[in-house]
C-alpha cells in the first residue's frame, strides 16, 4: 500500500516509517502554508510555524490514536489545532521585520493593474485580519478560508460551536468595519487569499 489514509501514515511513521512521513506531510503541506499564513500574518513565520508542527507531528505519531479510540482524534482536526496554537503562541513573541514587505511575485495571467490591485486589497484584508483577536482570526481563517464547518472549527479550536459563532459574528463585523471602502453599500466580501509559495 502506497498510500492510505492520515491515520494509517501516522501509525506507520510512529514504527519509523519515513515514506509513510513524507507522503503524510506532501499531503499537508500546502494547507498548513496556507493557514499558518493567514493566520499569523507572516509568510516567514508560517513557514516555522509548519516545520514546528511537522516535527510535534514525528514525535507525536509513536502515541498516535486515530479518533475511534478514547482520547483520540481526527488527523486533520488535530494538526490544524497544532498549527493554530503554534500561531497564537508565534504573535505573542516580540514581532520581527515581515519579509513581505518586499511583496508578492506578480501572476503573469494578469494585467499590471489587476495585479497591482490585487494585491494592494490582499494587503489590506491581511492587515485587518491581523488586527483581530488571536480567537477572532483563527476562527475566522478556518472556516472562510479553509472551507471548514463551524462543528469542525469549534472541534479545532477547542470550543463550543456557540462560542465559535460568537467570534465569527464579531469578526466579520470588525472586518466589514474596517474594509468598507472596498465595496459599496458596506458590504464586503472577503477575498480567496492566494499565498504565492
Amino acid at each position: 500500500m502506497r498510500d492510505g489514509s492520515d491515520d494509517d501514515l501516522m501509525r506507520r511513521a510512529g514504527s519509523g516509517d519515513r515514506d509513510a512521513f513524507a507522503r503524510l506531510m506532501a499531503r499537508h503541506l500546502p494547507r498548513a502554508v496556507a493557514l499558518a499564513t493567514r493566520v499569523s500574518g507572516s509568510r516567514s513565520d508560517a513557514e516555522e510555524i509548519v516545520q514546528e508542527a511537522f516535527l510535534r507531528t514525528w514525535l507525536k505519531a509513536p502515541d498516535w490514536r486515530d479518533e475511534s479510540a478514547p482520547g483520540g482524534a481526527r488527523f486533520s482536526t488535530w494538526f490544524t489545532r497544532v498549527v493554530v496554537n503554534l500561531c497564537i503562541d508565534r504573535r505573542r513573541r516580540a514581532p520581527l521585520a515581515p519579509l513581505e514587505a518586499a511583496g508578492d511575485v506578480i501572476s503573469a495571467e494578469l494585467s499590471g493593474f489587476d495585479s497591482v490591485a490585487r494585491n494592494e486589497t490582499q494587503g489590506r484584508v491581511l492587515a485587518a485580519l491581523a488586527k483581530l483577536p488571536e480567537r477572532q482570526r483563527a476562527a475566522l481563517t478556518l472556516c472562510h478560508w479553509e472551507g471548514m464547518t463551524n462543528i469542525e472549527a469549534a472541534e479545532a479550536l477547542s470550543l463550543s460551536v456557540g462560542a465559535l459563532e460568537s467570534l465569527l459574528v464579531r469578526a466579520r463585523r470588525t472586518l466589514r468595519a474596517g474594509l468598507a471602502d472596498l465595496a459599496p453599500d458596506n458590504v464586503v466580501t472577503l477575498p480567496k487569499l492566494r499565498i504565492v509559495p
